[in-house]
């Protein structure tokens, strides 16, 4: 028990690192610091939004028929629909309400994504340690997924606003959706039941989250020379 808390707090580590580089960055824009707060505290109250929008999800899958008749489609439709889409969407919703009513830069819109998703794992992580092995949360930790693709949500979308072509932002969300149900699809029971060898999806997706990781703090950092991310 000792070693799951201590694997489960080490596993926090790299989300509040995360969140605490980002909220402290320097010559933003005036409450900059305020609503990175505002979007991680969104990121945790995003998962009651959540439940509801997934159950109702839930019941249009099981109206299928799958679950019976095809436990590998069910499971597909599950992963993907009443996990994936629901906690992308919503999170996207929820950064939608921080920068609702202002002008925010493209900087700014992936900053407030990338916390949203860092709040949504935060509180995610914690019915998730209920029944898991210490390995498994220390590789969710440390490869901060939902950090990951609420930043990719965000960069398009913030592209999709500093551009006006709303294609970028359809793109980034669809992406964020298809990566996370697939990450989720992977590490399910009927698809590992097909073939052991299946668990290479996730395991390819959890590798491809630590370069998220990389492409984030090079986003943010690249923002320093480069004005067009920080242009309202």
């Amino acid at each position: 028990m000792l070693i799951l808390i201590l694997a489960f707090i080490v596993s926090m580590i790299p989300t509040v690192l995360l969140f605490l580089w980002i909220r402290g960055q320097k010559n933003i824009a005036e409450n900059y610091n305020n609503n990175c707060t505002k979007a991680f505290v969104r990121g945790l109250l995003s998962v009651l939004p959540v439940i509801p929008t997934s159950l109702v999800l839930n019941i249009a899958v099981n109206l299928t028929g799958f679950k019976e008749s095809n436990p590998v489609l069910y499971q597909a439709l599950y992963t993907f629909l009443v996990l994936a889409f629901s906690e992308e969407l919503m999170k996207f919703l929820m950064m939608k309400g921080v920068i609702k009513g202002g002008k925010h830069s493209w900087y700014e819109i992936a900053a407030f994504m990338t916390l949203v998703g860092l709040g949504f794992e935060l509180i995610e992580a914690i019915p998730y340690a209920i029944g898991a092995d210490p390995m498994t949360m220390f590789v969710r930790g440390l490869t901060v997924m939902h950090g990951g693709y609420g930043f990719i949500t965000g960069y398009f979308y913030g592209k999709s606003v500093y551009t006006g072509n709303k294609a970028y932002g359809i793109f980034g969300f669809c992406l964020s959706w298809i990566l996370h149900g697939l990450y989720d699809f992977g590490l399910s029971e009927e698809l590992l039941a097909v073939d052991d060898d299946l668990a290479f999806i996730a395991i390819t997706l959890a590798v491809i989250s630590l370069v998220f990781l990389v492409l984030l703090v090079r986003f943010f950092k690249k923002r320093r020379t480069d004005e067009k991310y920080l242009s309202i």
